[in-house]
């Protein structure tokens, strides 16, 4: 169990139990480097310990033998009185001494060995004494030479070393395999805890990063449908508990800004709508007032006066186009598309429709061509707005082309899902800048200074409401091409027509 004081630190901190995990993990790593290091210097001094023991059995045997070849030589001596035997006393004592000295050598770190080597030194001295001195006086016999020439005290001896160097090399030997049982458990604990601290931090990661981020994503994903009410409901005081805040907060004044936002364009729509409605009226009786005035009603009008009323009576057909416009953006901002009378559209004939149109309305004239295949899918829509669509993509393009330039209309089937209606123009082209902008409210189209803004925006409106998309490709110098699509629809009954039509009447 953690201290009290470690849990705000594993809390407040979101990598908190990994960087924990890999502490622990160290510090069991650097003990079992610590026990291996131990065991790998016992085992090294256990194998020093057994090349001593050899050494001192080795030596001990010299010790022996150069005790047996100097009994030996001295049995001969005294037997047959021959300087050679003599020689050979001497090289056994040179072996003695030798080995003895190696013997001490190899024990001068042990109490107890130098206290059996001062031994066999003092077993060596006495034999000496008691022995060979008799024997070089010629004051020993060959019977007391038997009796006398026992070595087995120095067997002894050396024994009790070689005993010594197994028992430590047994000791040594249970320490190493104590050590080695203490190496291989730490082994199998640190994998025990390797797999529990990644299994652990797992789950803590999934529950701490992954959910969290999964439930933000999600979160987000509203966010950028307009749902910003949605809030974050991740409490914790960590790195993602407090960006959660953050973004919470975010999205609340977002959202708050939004509603004002939302409200202001309300407002001004809610003036706009009124005003065109309070405006259209008066402007309908200007036009009538007009037309009866230059029709004679009032009496014979000279000529310059009538110029100066048809310029009054143009000016107020424009202001009556842009109040209808104004209307029919607020009918379909309003989401009132759902009393579009949709039928089937017959493309030769609205084609010609906008084309008649156009000709009486200007004065330019271009090659007005038209692309219509032999078979089309059955498209379904409002004839009258989508008219208004065509004319206003058409006269918009004659209006930037040169005199005797091209203009075509084309229709055609992308796919059996929908058709595709464009209006190609060989006129200067838009620059990419201003392509994004064109299908927003009051922004000026090519060549139409002076204009409200509000064409492309209101065909945008009408071509979304029929469940279409609109879209513009354009190069500086080569033309405009405007798209637009409409979705196929399966054939519908002359039933389904009638109470649709019946429906969208009892709307109007």
């Amino acid at each position: 169990m953690l201290p009290s004081f470690k849990l705000p630190f594993l809390k407040t901190h979101l990598f908190a139990p990994l960087y924990t995990s890999l502490a622990i993990l160290t510090v069991l790593l650097l003990g079992q480097e610590a026990v291996s290091f131990m065991v790998e210097a016992s085992e090294q001094q256990n194998v020093n310990l057994v090349n001593r023991r050899q050494e001192i059995k080795r030596e001990g045997e010299h010790l022996l033998g150069a005790i047996l070849e100097e009994k030996i030589a001295l049995r001969d001596y005294v037997m047959n009185r021959d300087d050679s035997s003599l020689k050979s006393y001497r090289r056994g004592e040179d072996k003695f001494r030798n080995s003895i000295a190696s013997l001490s050598e190899l024990v001068q770190e042990d109490s107890f060995q130098i206290k059996q080597i001062d031994e066999i030194r003092t077993f060596y001295a006495r034999w000496k004494v008691q022995l060979t001195q008799k024997v070089f006086d010629g004051s020993l016999n060959l019977n007391d030479l038997v009796k006398q020439d026992s070595v087995e005290p120095l067997r002894v001896s050396v024994r009790s070393i070689l005993d010594y160097e197994k028992k430590l090399l047994t000791q040594h030997q249970q320490k190493l395999n104590l050590l080695n049982q203490i190496d291989m458990g730490l082994r199998g604990f640190n994998i025990i805890v390797v797999l529990a601290g990644v299994g652990i931090n797992i789950l803590l990661m999934r529950r701490r990063i992954e959910f969290p981020l999964k439930q933000l994503t999600e979160v987000g994903q509203s966010w950028g449908a307009g749902k910003l009410d949605t809030q974050f409901n991740y409490l914790s005081p960590d790195e993602i508990g407090r960006l959660t805040e953050v973004l919470n907060a975010m999205a609340r004044d977002i959202g708050t800004r939004q509603e004002r936002i939302q409200q202001r364009n309300q407002h001004l729509e809610d003036l706009i709508g009124t005003l065109s409605h309070d405006l259209r009226t008066p402007l309908l009786a200007n036009r009538s007032t007009l037309d009866a005035i230059l029709g004679g009603a009032f009496g014979p009008v000279n000529d310059t006066l009538k110029e100066l009323l048809k310029e009054y009576r143009l000016a107020n057909n424009d202001l009556l186009k842009l109040l209808e416009t104004l209307l029919d953006i607020s009918r379909y901002e309003a989401g009132l598309s759902q009393i579009l009378n949709r039928e089937p559209l017959n493309w030769e004939k609205l084609f010609g429709r906008v084309i008649s149109s156009n000709h009486a309305v200007t004065k330019k004239k271009c090659q007005l061509l038209q692309k219509i295949p032999p078979s089309l899918p059955v498209v379904y829509g409002d004839i009258v707005e989508i008219r208004r669509v065509l004319q206003n993509l058409l006269d918009n393009a004659v209006q930037v082309s040169e005199p005797g330039k091209r203009v075509c209309l084309e229709v055609k089937a992308i796919n059996s899902q929908q058709v595709e209606v464009c209006v190609h123009d060989e006129g200067p082209g838009i620059p990419d800048r201003d392509k994004d902008k064109l299908f927003y409210r009051f922004v000026q189209g090519r060549g139409r200074k002076g204009k409200a803004g509000l064409g492309l925006y209101l065909c945008r409106q009408i071509v979304e409401a029929h469940k279409g998309t609109i879209r513009v490709e354009s190069k500086v110098g080569k033309g405009t091409r405007f798209c637009f699509t409409l979705p196929v629809q399966e054939v519908r009954s002359r039933s389904d027509l009638k109470q649709k039509q019946e429906e969208t009447t009892c709307l109007k």
